[in-house]
């Protein structure tokens, strides 16, 4: 995108949007949360990735589309850590309210 190199008033980059996913599987105890962050920090994105009681893991991420599509790819792939079988995503608007990309 275009546009996605500029900043609103919010510091949030123009066009950019969400990613919300719930990855299942073996995605827990095997450094899942921290191959996460540095794919995340590769694609220069921000958000969350945080382990959830029932064993799987959510993430959040914002960016550019095009940066935000390969995560997804990425968590979809063979190189994702652990044993993945089965991603769940929606795509929304980004609303800027992460400054980085951590594990919690």
């Amino acid at each position: 995108m275009s546009l996605s190199g500029r900043l609103d008033d919010s510091g949030r980059g123009i066009g950019d949007i969400r990613l919300s996913v719930r990855v299942f599987g073996v995605v827990q105890g095997v450094g899942f949360r921290f191959w996460t962050m540095g794919k995340a920090d590769e694609l220069a994105l921000k958000g969350v990735v945080r382990n959830i009681d029932d064993g799987s893991v959510s993430i959040v991420a914002e960016g550019p589309e095009q940066q935000v599509q390969k995560l997804l790819d990425w968590l979809r792939s063979e190189n994702a850590p652990g044993r993945v079988e089965r991603v769940e995503e929606s795509i929304s608007a980004a609303d800027g309210s992460f400054r980085d990309f951590r594990a919690r």
